[in-house]
């Protein structure tokens, strides 16, 4: 039988929800026929530069956490920071495309910087198939925003500033169906599994894959309300061994996460991303508490707005917020997403309907182009430094 076409799925390795949406996607498109080609838009940089940016966005989160909520409001104001990015990664446009089969017949992305490598290749004519963005988070930012991108799919409630000038499309969040399968029935076995108590209330504590935020001191605040708190901490070591000093019950990277929802009776979470979407769809409630700045804070305001999740916005309101969540079945309107598409039937159907990429055919480079392209970042860092005041 053959094949549908190949579709290529681009992400990011910052923190781990990008990689994960990017992971269910290329197995709902496997599914589908397709073959699927991953692409992680940071190994197009050299190898200690990639781990450079990897470990100054870390350091960002870890270290001046409200330094990067400036940065997260800076960019959300003004086009200009955008059009520098955009700048700044336009020496690497050749190699992306470079990357991308002739036999391709889509290209997905879920991550922002890669839209500004993807989008002026698409408009410029040098990218035949359409270009899709999955949405990872509830807030649009403007760096997901790119002239070409063809579709934007956002999780539904979702927001984008109407001057952004561009429509989504609302769909299914990218979490494994396992999750959909988690109704409670075999809790007890699930807590024998990952050796938590057999009785009492379990708040699971997530700070995605990199252990982010304060941490320590919500295990704390969570436990002082009487909720025996079961902490994830991805792959922080460090945070791991500390709060396993302190007696509680620490996990680190989890890979079957559907199992470990189906242990606890809350999520107690920080960033509102892929995590928050999991419980949802478990059915299992979710308080944001302590959030992130930047894209943390925005997602939290969203969730709370929507009715998906509470927030709990002091020590003194985190008791009463998980009394009045636990043992509360969720709400069937605010989850149930039966009527949203399939963003990979979304993706298989625009892949089948369009032509091959087909070769780059970017014509002889001129011997100023590096300098055009040198001139062009100073100009945008130039218009960003004017936005920015």
């Amino acid at each position: 039988m053959e094949r549908p076409g190949r579709v290529v799925v681009v992400s990011a390795d910052i923190g781990a929800g990008h990689d994960r949406a990017a992971d269910e996607l290329a197995e709902r498109l496997r599914v589908r026929g397709f073959e699927v080609d991953r692409i992680n838009v940071f190994h197009l940089l050299p190898g200690p530069l990639h781990r450079a940016v990897r470990e100054a966005y870390r350091g960002l989160l870890h270290r001046l956490p409200e330094g990067y909520h400036l940065l997260f409001r800076l960019t959300s104001r003004s086009p200009a920071p955008v059009r520098a990015l955009r700048a700044l990664l336009r020496p690497l446009r050749r190699a992306m495309r470079r990357r991308i089969p002739p036999d391709t017949r889509a290209v997905v992305t879920t991550y922002p910087f890669a839209n500004q490598l993807l989008g002026p290749l698409r408009r410029g004519g040098r990218l035949r198939v359409p270009v899709i963005t999955y949405v990872t988070d509830l807030v649009v930012h403007p760096t997901w925003l790119a002239p070409g991108v063809d579709v934007y799919c956002t999780v539904r409630h979702a927001e984008l500033r109407p001057s952004a000038g561009v429509d989504v499309t609302p769909v299914e969040p990218l979490v494994s169906r396992a999750f959909g399968a988690c109704d409670g029935s075999d809790r007890r076995r699930a807590r024998h599994r990952f050796g938590l108590p057999a009785e009492g209330v379990l708040a699971l504590v997530v700070a995605g894959s990199w252990g982010v935020g304060q941490v320590t001191a919500t295990v704390a605040e969570v436990e002082a309300t009487g909720a025996r708190p079961v902490v994830v901490c991805g792959r922080n070591r460090a945070l791991r061994r500390r709060l396993s000093e302190a007696g509680q019950h620490v996990l680190g990277w989890v890979d079957d996460m559907p199992a470990l929802m189906r242990a606890v009776d809350v999520v107690v979470e920080n960033a509102g991303g892929l995590t928050c979407q999991e419980a949802l769809a478990a059915g299992v409630p979710v308080v944001t508490y302590r959030p992130l700045p930047g894209h943390g804070r925005a997602n939290a305001a969203i969730l709370a707005r929507s009715g998906l999740t509470r927030w709990a916005g002091s020590p003194d309101q985190l008791g009463p917020v998980l009394a009045a969540v636990v043992g509360v079945a969720p709400s069937t309107p605010a989850h149930d997403t039966r009527s949203l598409a399939d963003p990979a039937g979304l993706v298989a159907d625009a892949a089948r309907a369009a032509e091959p990429a087909g070769p780059d055919t970017p014509g002889r480079r001129s011997l100023l182009e590096p300098v055009g392209d040198a001139v062009g970042v100073v100009a945008a860092l130039l218009q960003a430094g004017g936005g920015l005041r």
